[in-house]
């Protein structure tokens, strides 16, 4: 029995952006809300070319997905490290796991200045404030994603004789990394805002210091085109992870 193209996702996808947009220029158009507070989408199309070539647009833009990936790197490696240490060994686990849960009410926008004092103001503090800001939320995760491995696969992973190392990288490793690539994808997104939040330090880059520049200059056509821009990526992004938890863990799409 062939599909309706009723229930095609990729059509209803479309049908959803026709309505907002058909929303979005009737608001705009009538008059109905001004253009200093939603910009009709022509407006809003046709600012690309001022960001480009004035604003340089791309060059912001991959200084941003930069300061990302760096970030990135570094907060997962301190995660999985911490993790593993403080989920596998009960001491650590007693002394740190209290405070591990503690660390994500801390306001990170309210530590940007010991941020500065400690790094200054330039590439490194931003990567350093991006890693902190993931590190809150992904360490915990490690933690209890290794409380989450299944007691079967222990028990029998023992009983066929297997060492401390061997349980390590044929129990734990793959179990925990193919669950935390799940919340690591959903962690990007929450990345952005702290993205944003470092640019605005010393506004001498990216799509955050872009953005705070245009609605300064009471610019919101070109506020809301990077704010698409950081969309798109959002989205590239997330279709990436997806791909590469296909390729990484095939087994859990068996």
């Amino acid at each position: 029995m062939k599909k309706s193209w009723l229930s095609n996702p990729t059509f209803l996808s479309l049908i959803g952006l026709f309505i907002i947009l058909g929303i979005w220029c009737l608001l705009t158009f009538t008059g109905l809300v001004g253009k200093s507070i939603l910009p009709n989408p022509f407006a809003v199309l046709t600012s690309f070319k001022e960001l480009h070539f004035e604003d340089l647009l791309v060059r912001n833009t991959l200084y941003s997905i930069k300061l990302n990936l760096l970030g990135y790197a570094e907060a997962i490696s301190i995660s999985l490290l911490l993790g593993f240490l403080i989920g596998l060994f009960p001491a650590i686990n007693s002394i740190f796991s209290r405070y591990v849960d503690a660390i994500r009410f801390i306001p990170l926008t309210a530590v940007t200045g010991l941020f500065i004092a400690w790094f200054g103001i330039e590439t490194n503090m931003k990567v350093q404030f991006l890693a902190f800001g993931i590190i809150v939320y992904l360490l915990p995760i490690v933690v209890q994603r290794i409380s989450e491995v299944d007691k079967i696969y222990l028990q029998t992973a023992y009983t066929l004789g297997a060492t401390k190392w061997q349980i390590f990288k044929t129990v734990y490793w793959p179990f925990v990394t193919s669950k935390i690539f799940d919340d690591i994808r959903v962690l990007t997104a929450i990345s952005w805002t702290y993205i944003i939040v470092a640019e605005l330090i010393n506004k001498t880059g990216g799509v955050g210091a872009l953005i705070f520049t245009a609605a300064r200059q009471s610019r919101i056509d070109k506020v809301f085109a990077v704010l698409f821009v950081i969309v798109l990526i959002g989205i590239m992004q997330d279709k990436l992870f997806k791909w590469l938890d296909k390729k990484l863990f095939p087994f859990k799409h068996v």
